[in-house]
């Protein structure tokens, strides 16, 4: 179908909309989409032939190119048209097979996949001229880059893996306090009788224990071997994690520089005619960071979509201090925004949703007891 919209439009594009901006040459993919590509909200982006290794993350700023900044910040080009590893705590920045030429009324916001975040690989899109990560202006034209740094485990990747995934949207959609109450009244977007629904859903840390024998989350081992980004179910939990028991008093202590695998203590649900965003609770604690990975489609948890609520599963990782967690403690916002239209699929729904009804889940790639 042909791109067109209302004057008046607002909101974030489905995937129906998002394979008409292909078709529409607004997305110029180097080759077409391959299957489950096009998400309900957003679209998986593909990494290039070519990684660089560079010297330290960068942004471009205003009237300079990622390409400029590569060349003079590039220590070796590694071939990514066969397997090859990327190393931890080093920064990588791969030209993407996706491009833009978005109109001026499309803007776009990109997000690690969820896979992506639970590996802990640090993941974000840039664009030339941009002063900031993860957002393209509306009316860009020109390439995308994704910059890749693996944090605690080194990674086997290729041309075509997916690590970062893109959302268009027009205007401005989020919903207001007031809206997302009348929402929740209508859909129970979240399992709380008492809900803070006060900038987003509060989201808090479970670490009772209650319903996972015991368990709470999961620590991520050093000196691992090396996860295949697009390998499913082919590795040993017990080779790469250490499972966390609850404590008597309901708390965990972060170590420095430690990587947690942690789940919600509420079950949410996004519906169908809207999406939502895993934000922080608050910029100024920071301690800690939570959730690298922060989209959320229209039909997560949503029992039309085979769910009946999903915790959101946390990645945490602790600072320069250790830091005390309580069971309850908020460490998140899910902020919700309107869809322009209904996707045709929605997540758990014909495409490949590994997340739908989830508990404490690890990522894909572990093969699950």
């Amino acid at each position: 179908m042909p791109l067109s919209l209302p004057p008046d439009a607002k909101g974030i594009l489905p995937d129906r909309l998002i394979a008409a901006m292909a078709d529409d040459g607004v997305i110029l993919p180097d080759y077409p989409f391959v299957e489950s590509q096009i998400q309900p909200a957003s679209l998986d982006l593909r990494l290039g032939p070519t990684a660089f290794r560079v010297r330290a993350s960068f942004l471009p700023g205003p009237g300079a190119t990622v390409a400029e900044r590569i060349d003079e910040l590039k220590l070796h080009e590694i071939d990514l048209t066969a397997d090859a590893v990327l190393e931890t705590n080093c920064v990588y920045v791969v030209p993407l097979l996706e491009s833009l030429a978005l109109p001026a009324s499309i803007a776009a916001a990109a997000n690690p996949k969820s896979s992506t975040g639970r590996l802990d690989v640090f993941t974000r899109v840039i664009a030339d001229g941009t002063r900031r990560f993860d957002n393209i202006s509306a009316g860009y034209h020109g390439p995308l880059y994704a910059e890749i740094s693996p944090k605690t485990f080194p990674v086997l990747l290729r041309e075509g893996s997916r690590l970062s995934q893109i959302r268009f949207h027009i205007g401005e959609a989020i919903l207001d306090a007031e809206a997302l109450r009348l929402l929740h009244a209508q859909e129970r977007l979240v399992d709380d009788l008492d809900a803070d629904l006060s900038n987003g859903v509060a989201l808090s840390v479970d670490l009772s224990g209650d319903g996972a024998n015991g368990f709470i989350g999961y620590r991520a081992k050093r000196h691992t071997g090396v996860i295949d980004v697009d390998r499913r179910g082919g590795y040993a939990i017990e080779e790469f994690w250490e499972p966390i028991r609850a404590r008597d008093d309901r708390s965990l202590i972060l170590d420095p520089g430690e990587f947690y695998i942690l789940a919600s203590k509420e079950a949410v649900q996004v519906p169908p005619d809207y999406a939502a965003e895993m934000v922080p609770f608050d910029p100024l604690v920071g301690e800690f960071r939570v959730h690298y990975a922060g989209f959320f489609d229209p039909g997560f948890g949503y029992a039309g979509a085979g769910g009946q609520g999903s915790r959101a599963v946390l990645e945490v990782r602790s600072r320069e201090v250790p830091f005390i967690l309580e069971h309850g403690q908020v460490v998140g916002r899910l902020v919700y925004e309107k869809m322009l239209a209904r996707p045709a699929s929605l997540y758990g729904q014909r495409i490949s949703s590994n997340y739908q009804g989830q508990g404490l889940k690890l990522s894909k790639h572990f093969r699950m007891p």
